[in-house]
Order: C-alpha cells, then sequence, then structure tokens
C-alpha cells in the first residue's frame, strides 16, 4: 500500500532548484519549477549515474551535470537523441508542503 509521505516546504526548495531526499534504496531528487510545481525523480542519470540533482532545471526537465543528457522530469526519458530513463515518482503540494507518494 502507498502513501503520501511529507518530505519538506515548499520554501525550503529552491525555484529551479532542488532538494534530494534519501530513503533505505535509493536517493529522491524533487525539483521545484518557477510555477511552483514539483517533480521527484532518481537522482541518478540512466546514461552514467551522475546525480540529476545538481543539473540545470529548464522547464520540465533536467540537464545531468555529467555529460549534459536531458532528462524529462515527468516521465524520466532521456531526451534524443539520447536514450534511457530514470524512475519518476509522484510529488504534490498542498498547503505549502511538498508530499511524495512512495
Amino acid at each position: 500500500m502507498s502513501q503520501w509521505l511529507e518530505i519538506t516546504t515548499l520554501e525550503e526548495i529552491p525555484v529551479l532548484g532542488s532538494r534530494v531526499v534519501e530513503t533505505d534504496t535509493t536517493n529522491i531528487a524533487i525539483f521545484r519549477s518557477n510555477e511552483d510545481q514539483v517533480f521527484a525523480i532518481k537522482d541518478e542519470c540512466p546514461h552514467k549515474q551522475g546525480p540529476l540533482s545538481q543539473g540545470i532545471m529548464h522547464g520540465n526537465s533536467v540537464t545531468c551535470p555529467l555529460h549534459n543528457w536531458k532528462i524529462n522530469l515527468i516521465s524520466g526519458k532521456a531526451l534524443e537523441p539520447d536514450e534511457g530513463c530514470s524512475n519518476v515518482y509522484q510529488a504534490k503540494v498542498e498547503d505549502g508542503k511538498v508530499y511524495l507518494k512512495l
């Protein structure tokens, strides 16, 4: 059974930036758009496992800091011509608090 877990406040995530949530099995990068949308993705590029949380966010994508792969934050898929996918997770904002569905 999955549940929503409160992880932080929206204000703790910089606009066009991220925060990392550590779980027992993986790290999850939580990104905040300039429209206060939040996206959650495994903090690992499908190419060489670069830390996506350290990349540059633009629109609904992030550019990996290691080799400039662009990853869609909604689907987790690498943008062409690159191929691969990172796991994405459901995230939401309610009353200024950010929740992650595990």
